[in-house]
């Protein structure tokens, strides 16, 4: 259970004197403080549904969260499948590409081969015309005739093989070139439903970071509302104090007091403490206080508001008075839920130096001086 509490000062004997007859008044008459437990016990109820409803804005937008990594995690897997299968499609372009000038440059080769060959058969045609014994009487001797001869056929020879090499391999070309074709049209067809596939992922990932974002809102939204009403709760408190005659509160220290940095950090009411009692609430600072001097402290079992301290506790066999001691803890009646202190000293005044957190309604920390009376004192 959490506790809140309102504003102690020091005052003198006169104000002590009105201050125990006040409590003891409001304890008999009660219109005062019912009119403070009213408002009190209406914002916690509204503190504790919206806390309820940002619980549950939260872990929505934390599931989205983890879905919207998941989803992450695919996209890129597909961009990086996307990017692997264009490196593919570059690779065959560019052999379709060589394939295209392979075959223009042996359509040129067979060109020029059969111009060549023209031209060697219209030689031999034309020599042909010369009778084979005009060709001798033209040969310096028979080895030359027979050179020229044998030149001629060669020529004629290897031209004709020449252009049936290249026309082998242009088909060979061709044919290469159909099946870079149609790999290439394969590739490209992945590629295309790689994109879609990437492009719905992608949808899947902006609408799911957008209803992210959008509960995040919810959220941050909701926890503006509780911080509005935890300062017009502070605010009724504060008024609920004046009216019984106290002055201004002391200044509060984030953190301070020794206690635990795993809880002074975190938000007011973040955890629950090992004796159930809610963080940077001063019921958990008592509590807590205590324990670090090596005594008993009971788990409160949902009995833990300051106002039950005395009652619950007695059930450990923990006797509670009127009579201050140091190391006791203070309970103060006020309020809905009451306020507990440490008692760090008892002064040769009739004041006590006492220790807390969240006497403003903001988890901070506390030390100062205060009348006595008017307090339960518990001796753990």
């Amino acid at each position: 259970m959490k506790q809140r509490s309102t504003t102690p000062v020091s005052t003198s004997f006169t104000a002590k004197a009105v201050l125990v007859a006040a409590v003891v008044l409001m304890a008999i008459a009660g219109p005062v403080q019912m009119a403070t437990t009213v408002k009190a016990d209406r914002y916690d109820d509204q503190i504790a549904a919206i806390q309820q409803e940002v619980n549950r804005y939260q872990a929505a937008a934390n599931e989205l969260a983890g879905k919207a990594d998941t989803l992450q995690r695919e996209l890129s897997r597909l961009n990086n499948e996307k990017a692997q299968l264009q490196a593919q499609i570059d690779l065959s372009q560019a052999k379709y590409d060589k394939l295209v000038s392979d075959i223009a440059q042996t359509e040129a080769k067979i060109a020029d081969n059969r111009k060549a060959l023209g031209e060697t058969i219209a030689d031999l045609y034309i020599d042909g015309k010369v009778s084979p014994l005009e060709m001798l009487a033209s040969s310096k001797n028979i080895g030359d005739y027979v050179d020229k001869q044998s030149y001629r056929e060669a020529i004629s020879t290897k031209l004709t093989s020449t252009i049936e090499e290249i026309k082998a391999l242009k088909k060979k070309l061709e044919s290469d070139k159909i099946d870079v074709e149609h790999i290439l049209a394969d590739q490209k067809n992945q590629r295309e439903a790689l994109t879609a596939k990437e492009n719905e992922q992608q949808k899947l990932v902006n609408d799911t970071k957008g209803e992210e974002a959008a509960y995040q809102n919810l959220s941050a939204s909701k926890n503006q509302e509780i911080s509005n009403l935890r300062a017009a709760q502070a605010e009724e408190n504060r008024r609920a104090m004046r009216s019984l005659g106290f002055g201004s509160i002391p200044a509060g220290i984030p953190g301070g007091g020794g206690y635990p940095g795993a809880w002074a950090n975190a938000p007011l009411d973040a955890y629950i403490d090992p004796w159930g009692l809610y963080t940077r609430e001063c019921v958990s600072y008592a509590a807590w206080k205590v324990h670090s001097t090596g005594r008993f402290v009971p788990h409160f079992g949902g009995r833990g508001n300051a106002n039950q301290w005395p009652s619950t506790v007695a059930a450990y066999g923990i006797d509670s008075g009127s009579t201050p001691r140091a190391g006791s803890v203070a309970m103060w009646p006020i309020g809905y839920y009451g306020h507990v202190m440490y008692v760090e000293a008892v002064n040769g005044d009739g004041t006590i130096n006492v220790s807390d957190y969240n006497l403003n309604w903001d988890g901070n920390y506390r030390n100062y001086d205060r009348p006595a009376g008017g307090l339960t004192y518990i001796y753990f």
